[in-house]
């Protein structure tokens, strides 16, 4: 008779049941669920089989009775990108499979005067166990601040370090932007427009930055009245473009510091009667699902944010508290070139 057959009669398995058959007491059953230390490894071995052997899934009420917060992992952001959020999600809650933890996601407005207050209430409404701050939110230092008044775990996602190694991912957005630069100077073009995000963002000062630099590696300077503000949004990519793209001489190259805005560039580029990859080449950074389903398809600096989402849950769980890193997880993005930029005819 298996373990799952011995609590079948009275329904889901408890851990007074896990427990009995384990021959342990229940506070060593709950230690297990938890991640303790203080259990030898083939008790922890027994009681995870019988765990999966019954389907046994610890209640978070009650573990949140116990451990005087819930079993929950806020994702707060503000971002205009939606694809963004979405990828962070999806990582999120790969991590989170299987360990107790659940998402809840909560958007905020970096403006609001009332950011912190709003904020101190949801996390203690929710009694989160922890918090990832994705870019632009893991820039605000009023709620870092406040995370660490209210005793929470937290792990910031930016495109360069703003903490201590344990609580970081950063993705080196600056090193994906200079590989953009590399790419089109390498195809003869000097004449290389930019369409850069919103002000204030981090994220859009340090792909400048790194596209200035990898330009340099080159010869070649970043005209400044090549450079229009977009918003990181698809509206301001077409409205930035057809500007550009109105002068005389025209850039022969645009570079965008998202999808979004590059895609907006592609309506601007027809509107004009010119061909994506031919008359003018265009990169976007992200590589979100839409670069590779425009036509032609788009060259963009690949941001694996899916990946940066798992790594920010795998380090807010409790075996990865114990083992915290001596160094930020990284990223390095990578430039993905498709059919969007050519060499200068």
């Amino acid at each position: 008779m298996t373990a799952r057959d011995r609590v079948a009669k009275d329904g889901r398995p408890t851990i007074n049941d896990i427990a009995r058959m384990a021959g342990v007491s229940k506070k060593t059953v709950s230690r297990v669920i938890n991640e303790s230390l203080f259990v030898k490894e083939d008790t922890r071995e027994a009681i995870q089989s019988i765990i999966r052997e019954t389907g046994y899934v610890p209640d978070p009420q009650a573990r949140g009775l116990a451990f005087r917060h819930s079993f929950l992992v806020g994702l707060i952001y503000d971002n205009p990108n939606a694809q963004h959020t979405i990828d962070h999600q999806q990582g999120l809650l790969e991590a989170m499979a299987g360990t107790g933890f659940e998402l809840v996601v909560r958007r905020v407005d970096r403006t609001s005067p009332t950011l912190v207050e709003d904020m101190r209430a949801f996390i203690e409404r929710q009694k989160l166990f922890g918090v990832v701050l994705p870019s632009p939110v893991s820039e605000e230092e009023r709620l870092v601040d406040l995370l660490k008044e209210l005793d929470r775990r937290y792990v910031r996602i930016s495109s360069t370090p703003l903490d201590q190694a344990d609580r970081m991912v950063v993705s080196h957005d600056g090193q994906g932007a200079a590989q953009a630069a590399h790419h089109l100077a390498g195809l003869g073009h000097t004449r290389i427009a930019l369409i850069s995000g919103q002000q204030g963002r981090r994220s859009s000062s340090v792909r400048m930055q790194g596209f200035e630099e990898g330009l340099a590696e080159h010869g070649l300077a970043l005209d400044p009245a090549l450079v229009r503000r977009g918003a990181y949004t698809y509206e301001s990519g077409v409205q930035a473009a057809r500007e550009l793209l109105a002068m005389e001489p025209r850039p022969t190259a645009i570079f965008c510091l998202n999808d979004e805005m590059a895609a907006g560039a592609y309506l601007a580029a027809r509107e004009r009667g010119l061909v994506v990859g031919a008359d003018i080449s265009i990169v976007g950074f992200d590589d979100a699902p839409i670069a590779a389903r425009l036509w032609p398809t788009m060259t963009s600096v690949r941001l694996p944010l899916r990946q940066m989402g798992r790594i920010a849950g795998e380090m807010l769980t409790p075996s990865a508290l114990r083992e915290a890193p001596a160094t930020p997880r990284e990223i390095v993005p990578e430039l993905i070139v498709r059919n969007s930029t050519a060499a200068v005819s």
